[in-house]
């Protein structure tokens, strides 16, 4: 499973995210792509989405929108994730 997530540091809707992702210990499984450190991360993310909009995260290279859809998924799948 190809997990990368979309996020910057100031949004605090991304730290709930990251909160969830590093308190399921599923860091070292996701491609974390800062959008506002790496502009070719933000370009990615709006040629596939048309949207800047950050949390997403992309699972096998389809994208989920807000952060409570993103914990709930990441809740729900984290045995899946780690195996």
């Amino acid at each position: 499973m190809k997990l990368e997530l979309y996020y910057y540091d100031q949004c605090p809707f991304c730290q709930m995210v990251l909160g969830k992702v590093h308190s399921l210990g599923l860091q070292e499984y996701i491609d974390l792509k800062n959008t506002l450190q790496n502009p070719k991360f933000r370009q990615d993310h709006m040629d596939v989405t048309g949207r800047s909009t950050v949390p997403c995260l992309y699972i096998d290279n389809k994208p989920l929108f807000e952060s409570s859809d993103i914990i709930d998924w990441l809740d729900n799948n984290q045995n899946k994730i780690k195996n």
